[in-house]
């Protein structure tokens, strides 16, 4: 069969997938469940027809449902192992001569179901925030499946009834194609979305045939094997038990700002030689990691208060010009006077006090 070939290829290539790709890490033992819609594919049987002889039937389902129920464990690589036990049930949706005919038989019934347990080997692909955080999956799995045929059948026109019952366990095996997508205020668990392929190696259901005739009831037992193929579609959730809280990216401290102090004489605006030396020390520190520096001009409260604000900013202005003059970059630089406001050392009005007399330099 070249579905086999390619659960083979699959299991194969998982070996493989370490070196590929960076695994998104699930570590420790884990529970999974998921239901959804199970499509089971249409099945050949044997029968008879309205007192005819005994041919080949066509049996189609309607859409059913599955469910799932893993125990697992995470190994911390991207490789998932666990043990799963599965339930899927459709209904029978017409039965269909054979023979080249395509006449289906009226009053279709019954249920069909199947049940098992299956070990799956998983993968799990880290992509990073590509896909805003969602874990795509892939997974192989066999395992011993149930399939049990429950008064499937029909009702002929001519008052017999063809049903089938019972049913017997064989070989399974499936693929699994997934994502999951993890919620962020419950560390461990997940929102997860799958496709699941699942197969069997066949099975040998017992039917018959009751049939009633001029009062007198008879019954021709059959024996055929039906296939047990379905596609399913799932949702469901995942939960490690041993998933750490995600921890938000650690905010990197401001650093603190940084002050130089520059003094001028009484009346100026003048740099001194100490002045250009401090001006020196604070373009020397703008390159670690400073992004703005603020230069503040002040006076002390002896003289005219606008003349003192005046005379404020053009200590500042000649700051800022050495410093642009030692290689800091105008557009970095901000100017302010202040006049006699924010003095260092409180003073009464007229008074000349040298530590007010200044300019201070902060690199933020």
């Amino acid at each position: 069969m070249n579905f086999k070939k390619t659960l083979l290829a699959a299991a194969a290539a998982m070996v493989a997938l370490p070196m590929l790709a960076q695994a998104q890490s699930v570590s420790g033992p884990y529970v999974a469940a998921g239901v959804g819609a199970n499509w089971l594919q249409s099945s050949d049987l044997k029968g008879q027809v309205n007192n005819a002889a005994e041919t080949k039937l066509s049996t189609d389902f309607e859409v059913g449902y599955v469910g799932v129920l893993s125990l697992g464990w995470g190994f911390g690589n991207g490789l998932r192992a666990e043990i799963e036990g599965n339930y899927r049930s459709n209904d029978t949706s017409a039965v269909k001569a054979g023979g080249g005919s395509t006449a289906t038989v009226a009053n279709p019934s019954g249920t069909v179901v199947s049940y098992g347990t299956m070990a799956n080997v998983l993968y799990d692909f880290n992509l990073g925030s590509s896909l805003g955080g969602i874990v795509p999956y892939i997974g192989v799995g066999v395992g011993y499946i149930w399939h049990d045929y429950q008064d499937v059948g029909v009702t002929q026109v001519d008052g017999s009834k063809l049903v089938y019952n019972g049913g017997n366990g064989s070989f399974g095996y499936q693929a699994i194609v997934g994502a999951a997508l993890p919620i962020e205020s419950v560390p461990g668990l997940a929102l997860t979305a799958e496709y699941r392929f699942m197969g069997t190696t066949g099975h040998d259901i017992n039917g018959s045939v009751n049939r009633t005739s001029g009062g007198i009831s008879s019954q021709k037992n059959l024996s055929t094997d039906v296939d047990n193929f379905n596609s399913s579609l799932l949702i469901g959730l995942r939960y490690a038990f041993n998933a750490a809280p995600v921890v938000a990216a650690a905010v990197a401290p401001m650093a603190a700002a940084k002050t130089f102090l520059v003094f001028f004489d009484w009346s100026k605006a003048d740099l001194t030689d100490r002045a250009r030396q401090i001006i020196g020390e604070a373009a020397s520190a703008r390159g670690q990691g400073v992004t703005r520096i603020e230069v503040n001009g002040f006076t002390d409260r002896s003289g005219p208060s606008d003349y003192n604000m005046g005379l404020s900013q053009r200590r500042a202005n000649a700051v800022a010009a050495e410093l642009v003059r030692r290689g800091v970059p105008r557009n970095e630089i901000v100017t302010r006077g202040f006049g006699e406001e924010n003095n260092l050392v409180p003073t009464a009005d007229g008074v000349r006090e040298p530590q007010n007399r200044r300019v201070e330099i902060i690199l933020k």
